[in-house]
């Protein structure tokens, strides 16, 4: 069922013109750096957009502009764990498998979990309660389980349905950000 989800909404992420996908993701940039989750935040954690997520790199060049930090997730595929490293430059990153950039282990340094003011979590798909379907890892449902700061995702409003399948381990997400408004999400606890 979440392979399904997962496919459908990749297929129109990839339909979308690049106009659009440039529009959209300045759109939600803006909307996000707005949001008291980020104004707070001094330590931000955040991927590196690829092709079909909303465009990334614009919000880590904002951070740099204002002082903050930007932690990335290096990741772990034997153990599916993410170690969070900080980037003061893109020249810091290498790309590895699926064309996923990530920070190079021997010139960043790691940053402990609880140091981390907000966390930008991806995914394929959302609900508006804040549930997820990421690319079927789990790292991030892993590293979630322990995390206690702010959590935020930025997702286009294709990316957004009515509902999805819920396991035990699945974490929401506090709020979500499109192009066309800020999702403050209910906690199902």
């Amino acid at each position: 069922m979440k392979t399904i989800i997962r496919k459908n909404c990749l297929l129109k992420l990839k339909n979308m013109s690049a106009d659009e996908y440039k529009r959209k993701s300045d759109c939600i940039r803006l909307r996000f750096l707005e949001t008291a989750e980020f104004i707070k935040a001094e330590t931000v954690a955040i991927t590196m957009s690829r092709s079909t997520e909303v465009q990334t790199r614009t919000i880590i060049e904002a951070c740099w502009k204002l002082g903050k930090n930007v932690v990335v997730p290096k990741c772990n595929p034997e153990q599916k764990t993410m170690d969070f490293k900080k980037i003061t430059s893109f020249q810091q990153l290498e790309t590895v498998y699926l064309d996923l950039q990530e920070p190079n282990p021997f010139i960043t340094e790691s940053v402990n979990k609880f140091e981390i003011d907000l966390l930008i979590v991806p995914g394929v798909v959302f609900t508006k309660e804040g549930y997820r379907i990421g690319y079927g890892g789990g790292y991030y449902d892993r590293y979630l389980s322990t995390y206690t700061g702010e959590t935020v995702a930025l997702a286009f409003e294709l990316q957004l349905v009515d509902q999805l399948p819920i396991e035990s381990h699945d974490i929401p997400v506090k709020k979500i950000i499109t192009e066309e408004r800020e999702i403050q999400c209910n906690k199902q606890d």
